[in-house]
């Protein structure tokens, strides 16, 4: 069942896409002064075909998005599920890259990475928002991975907020990138399955151009995306998802 709706929605979002009744897709871009947050923004704002704003946690970061002509959202994912929907309301999709980071506790990660990140699906569907792309972590799936990692409690975040984004009716894409490294993208990846090591990296420059690929391919709808460092072309990968 869940295959058949998962058609039905891509069917529906590409026939929106072929009336041109999504041009320039007003996109949400939570957790957007992240590293991978930034550059899809500065991706984005070099687009035509979106329109992004910034939902971010601190005043102080809004002039990096005022460079770009990017409106921002101040707000905190440890808002209330009816705040999260005001804030949130009037897009046509989510790019949910948030993430509590490093030098947080095991606390900040269940609060942020995992119940932040479900109650903004819980939002996007009470305010009509269908499209949803999540950045995730590879290996997400696969506990017995989870220790070698150093970061059980954030493999545990992921795995379960990835599990309800799955369970929910939002027209999702979950992209899920090994080891994020800053060097410049080469446009190009392999799919994580095909190298199955947690030693294998990617730059996040690469993982923002899957996103803004995936956001308005049909074919990705409901559908995770592992991938690593390669040498197939990101639209290629993104068409075949």
């Amino acid at each position: 069942m869940k295959q058949v709706n998962g058609l039905l929605t891509a069917i529906v979002f590409q026939n929106l896409l072929l009336q041109e009744k999504i041009v320039h897709m007003k996109v949400l871009i939570i957790g957007a002064h992240g590293k991978i947050g930034q550059i899809v923004s500065k991706k984005m704002s070099e687009s035509s075909e979106y329109e992004p704003t910034a939902f971010i946690r601190k005043s102080e970061q809004i002039p990096f998005f005022e460079n770009l002509n990017i409106p921002t959202v101040v707000a905190s994912l440890e808002d209330s599920v009816e705040t999260l929907s005001k804030d949130i309301k009037g897009y046509d999709a989510i790019v949910f890259t948030a993430g509590s980071g490093g030098k947080t506790g095991d606390d900040k990660t269940l609060e942020i990475d995992l119940d932040g990140a479900v109650k903004t699906m819980i939002a996007a569907e009470k305010t009509g928002i269908t499209r949803y792309v999540m950045v995730s972590a590879a290996y997400a799936d696969e506990r017995s991975k989870w220790d070698a990692t150093g970061i059980k409690p954030y493999y545990i975040a992921k795995h379960f907020a990835d599990k309800t984004l799955k369970d929910s009716k939002l027209q999702y894409t979950i992209v899920r990138p090994v080891t994020l490294t800053d060097e410049p993208g080469e446009g190009t990846v392999g799919l994580k399955s095909i190298v199955d090591s947690l030693e294998k990296e990617i730059s996040r420059e690469d993982v923002a151009d899957v996103i803004l690929n995936s956001l308005k391919e049909p074919n990705t709808i409901r559908k995770v995306i592992e991938i690593s460092a390669g040498d197939t072309p990101i639209e290629k990968v993104v068409k075949s998802a």
